[in-house]
């Protein structure tokens, strides 16, 4: 058990001590302080997702001496998934932990705050936008507009794609029915002629088992196969090797918190929930890519063929995805403040994503 010294207990045992050096004080009454409880629910319908986000839950209040206790929820225990924003907001729950893309069609500049194609791909990359080159303080800024703080991303892994039907290249989206999380993502799928649909994902199987889709993008191997994925789909559809997802290879999850809720922390609890964001982050990704190098061979068990794009594949979808980032980037200014402070990354020779050439004759409104 953490023993937490705080200043009241300071100056109760500095009072108790004086007192003691002359004449014999009665005995002064400390009631324990009241445990300060969140509610915050998660968008991992279940699996490893869901089981690690309950665990770190539980750790908190042990963490903390017992001045903070979070109460977890499951994707729907509450409400749906796309109310999430609202119910935090609100103040029907203290916090999320969704997936940042969700808010795209509320925040525009959300579309960059987590992977989209061909951007960048590595976690890394992604802890250094937040972390080094401004990402967080852009985050926060934008959510706090909205009533909320956003403490900090939360990495998993690479999206993957699920078909009933084998795609081996980018011309095999063409008229499937395909689940996807909207924005950029679904915008890319559209332009190779996929008729793209948005769901949570709860509702991703029962979607697949009755056919009102047939391709669905959800997240990675472990949690897809606790979700029953292999029932319904015969086949994983990855990006070239080392490349394991061309769409979305760092699909990112946040914690952020209502407003009234943040504001009613003493700065050392913020301080304590800052950390264990940023802790829980590196916790999350690596345990998933654990699960998920055992549910690789569970796949293959049930007989799941992978099936990945071609380099040429990925030099058409960065044809297609280049004007889409611009299109994005100049919905608002905060969006375009955002993308530039990518853009400059991955065009830098740290890494070289993008060129001049290819981004010739697009401009973003500042």
């Amino acid at each position: 058990m953490t023993t937490k010294t705080n200043r009241r207990d300071f100056l109760l045992k500095t009072a108790g001590a004086a007192a003691a050096g002359t004449l014999a004080a009665p005995a002064i009454a400390k009631a324990e302080a009241k445990t300060i409880t969140w509610k915050i629910q998660t968008s991992w319908p279940g699996g490893i997702g869901l089981q690690i986000f309950k665990d770190w839950c539980a750790s908190i209040k042990e963490k903390s001496g017992g001045e903070m206790e979070f109460i977890p929820f499951g994707a729907k225990d509450v409400v749906g998934d796309f109310q999430l924003f609202d119910a935090v907001k609100n103040g029907v729950l203290d916090a999320m932990n969704p997936f940042t893309l969700y808010w795209a069609g509320r925040i525009p500049a959300s579309v960059f705050l987590s992977s989209y194609p061909l951007g960048l791909r590595q976690p890394g990359e992604w802890d250094v936008f937040y972390y080094g080159l401004g990402g967080l303080d852009m985050a926060r800024e934008l959510f706090a507009r909205e009533g909320m703080y956003y403490v900090g991303p939360i990495q998993h892994g690479p999206n993957i794609i699920h078909s009933k039907v084998p795609i081996r290249s980018i011309d095999d989206f063409r008229g499937r029915k395909m689940r996807l999380p909207g924005g950029m993502v679904a915008e890319v799928f559209q332009a190779l002629g996929a008729k793209t649909t948005l769901l949570p994902g709860s509702e991703i199987f029962p979607a697949l088992e009755k056919g009102t889709i047939d391709v669905a993008d959800y997240v990675g191997p472990a949690i897809n196969y606790a979700l029953g994925f292999s029932q319904v789909t015969k086949y994983v559809v990855l990006g070239p090797p080392g490349f394991m997802s061309v769409y979305q290879p760092v699909d990112l999850m946040d914690l952020t918190v209502g407003m009234k809720s943040w504001e009613a922390l003493p700065d050392d609890l913020k301080s304590f929930v800052e950390m264990e964001v940023h802790s829980y982050s590196d916790m999350h990704h690596a345990k998933i890519q654990q699960a998920d190098q055992e549910a690789w061979k569970k796949f293959e068990e049930d007989g799941t063929e992978v099936t990945r794009l071609s380099e040429d594949d990925i030099e058409a979808m960065t044809e297609i995805a280049v004007p889409i980032w611009f299109k994005w980037a100049n919905k608002d200014k905060d969006a375009a403040r955002v993308f530039k402070t990518q853009l400059d990354y991955m065009m830098s020779p740290s890494l070289g994503y993008v060129t001049e050439d290819m981004i010739e004759g697009y401009e973003l409104d500042l």
